[in-house]
């Protein structure tokens, strides 16, 4: 198999990992792979990308979809995220930028590459981390909402200060996994065209996270 965590992830899930046997799931994930080499993204290299050369101890924040997008050069192993070239951006992704924009004033960037916030300790999170082309959802209920649960229930537990954005009701599943007393969860609609407008746009969660963050005097994230 030519994908892996880091030994800092391995070690740090590796009660979660052992209960919901990772390595006989990952031999599952690796035989869709090798019956469809083309047709299930992303590409089997970029599956863990969100936790590539950061941490867990470097985790800030953590943005939460659903999985990755469906469409042919797209996804890339970071929730919401698509590699520079790719243009026109996705819909929720152009939603994300114009509620930035509005909420702390930068004005949109050129691509759709979030590698610049995963370097500032955002985990990019996908609930499901990969799906078969053209058919959204394709790979829930196979295994991967454990191990996104894992990782959520794990950050909550072992570190202190950090800020959870759900958006969408599925993502909203996941704050039972939250310890609400010590960390930071925005709650808002999915930025999708379907629901951005029953509140995602204004939720202004990206200067909320920034203020929690210097409240507990830590440094904020250059969005």
């Amino acid at each position: 198999m030519s994908f892996n965590l880091s030994n800092d992830w391995l070690e740090f899930l590796q009660e979660d990992l052992e209960r919901m046997q990772f390595a006989e799931f990952l031999r599952r994930i690796n035989g869709l792979y090798e019956d469809n080499p083309d047709g299930i993204f992303p590409p089997l290299p970029m599956i863990f990308n969100a936790f590539h050369e950061v941490a867990p101890k470097e985790i800030r924040a953590v943005i939460l979809g659903q999985d990755p997008y469906p469409t042919r050069g797209h996804a890339h192993g970071l929730a919401f995220s698509v590699q520079s070239h790719v243009v026109p951006l996705p819909k929720s992704l152009n939603n994300i930028f114009k509620e930035l924009q509005s909420d702390v004033g930068l004005e949109p960037p050129e691509h759709g590459d979030l590698n610049r916030w995963k370097d500032q300790g955002v985990l990019l999170l996908n609930s499901v981390l990969t799906v078969q082309e053209g058919q959204p959802g394709s790979h829930k209920q196979m295994g991967w909402e454990a191990f996104s649960d894992a990782v959520i229930h794990r950050l909550s537990q072992e570190f202190d200060h950090l800020v959870f954005f759900l958006w969408g009701a599925q993502a909203l599943q996941k704050s039972v996994l939250i310890d609400a007393s010590k960390h930071l969860i925005l709650n808002a609609p999915h930025p999708s065209p379907l629901a951005a407008y029953r509140g995602f746009f204004g939720c202004r969660h990206f200067s909320k996270a920034n203020e929690f963050l210097a409240s507990k005097h830590l440094s904020t994230i250059a969005w």
